[in-house]
């Protein structure tokens, strides 16, 4: 079924936000764009005339096709080469969506991100339209075909799990930028006491290489453990250098609104460390190396103007 040009321009005005959905849901920016270019393809082939609320017909297919991806999701992930940790994205990025509330920038924090993979698909999906988006439960349930109730009891279980989970503390950006130069200049000096002494006493560190670039399938955990790896992480090695194809340029900036280090080669982003802040001191760094989850990211600091880097490493 062909298409107006104001069936057309509805959609593409509601394209960001199912976007910025998907991405919720998914954890990665190129399934979210596959999601909602299938969503179009669903509306390109609908009868129209009998789509009352597009906003609500076309978040309805988009949520279904991504539950489904989820479902898919979870038997890949246990093939994945190491540990699977989202796709990041850079501040500024549309793909991040609403932030105007605590609610909305926490429900796509990093580490919120991670912790959602413990959830359940449904408890998810009821999570980030509830918690992001503020559907009311009448148009969930109307969503994912499920009692009103249901998702009520869906969304308090979800955010139990995520609440159980998290410790992190909204802080400005000076304060998020003076604590990573701290951080660095800690794990540049050498010695491990400086960055014990900025970690809680649970800190955690995971990376996510996808089988391209090394990295550990357990978490770091423990300040010393922590901090022995960060020392090692930034002390100069030629094998480090041939990995990633160069001597990285390391930047300040945020990733999902928490305060990120950046590593950039040639223009190339090979790496964002996420940092989760506490008022105890650093409780998690989750460390995304994947080069294929890390394009987007590429695109969007070309477009930037991020002035000069913190450091040079390796």
């Amino acid at each position: 079924m062909s298409l107006t040009v104001n069936d057309v321009d509805r959609f593409v005005a509601f394209k960001p936000r199912l976007e910025a959905i998907a991405y919720r849901l998914l954890g990665s920016a190129s399934e979210a764009e596959d999601a909602v270019q299938e969503t179009f393809l669903r509306w390109q082939a609908a009868d129209l005339d009998r789509v009352e609320v597009p906003e609500a017909w076309l978040t309805k297919v988009l949520t279904n096709l991504c539950l489904n991806q989820l479902t898919s999701a979870r038997a890949r992930r246990e093939t994945y080469v190491g540990r699977w940790l989202p796709e990041p994205l850079l501040e500024g990025d549309p793909m991040l969506g609403p932030a105007d509330t605590a609610e909305q920038r926490e429900s796509v924090s990093y580490a919120v991100l991670t912790l959602m993979e413990r959830l359940s698909p449904n408890e998810r999906a009821v999570y980030v339209l509830r918690e992001a988006f503020d559907y009311p439960h009448r148009e969930i349930a109307e969503i994912l075909d499920i009692t009103e109730a249901a998702s009520q009891q869906l969304f308090h279980r979800a955010k139990k799990h995520v609440a159980d989970g998290k410790a992190r503390t909204e802080i400005d950006e000076a304060t998020a930028r003076r604590i990573v130069e701290e951080f660095l200049a800690a794990a540049t000096s050498g010695r491990t006491e400086p960055l014990v002494r900025l970690l809680t006493a649970d800190v955690i560190s995971v990376g996510d290489g996808g089988g391209k670039i090394p990295a550990r399938v357990k978490p770091f955990e423990g300040p010393l453990a922590v901090a022995t790896f960060l020392r090692g992480l930034f002390k100069p090695a030629e094998a480090k250098r041939a990995m990633v194809g160069g001597r990285p340029e390391i930047y300040f900036t945020t990733a999902n609104g928490e305060p990120a280090v950046v590593g950039v080669v040639d223009g190339r982003v090979v790496a964002i460390m996420c940092l989760e802040i506490t008022a105890d001191g650093i409780a998690a760094f989750r460390n995304q190396v994947n080069p294929d989850k890390l394009a987007r990211a590429t695109a969007q600091w070309a477009a930037g103007d991020h002035g000069g880097p913190l450091l040079t490493a390796l």
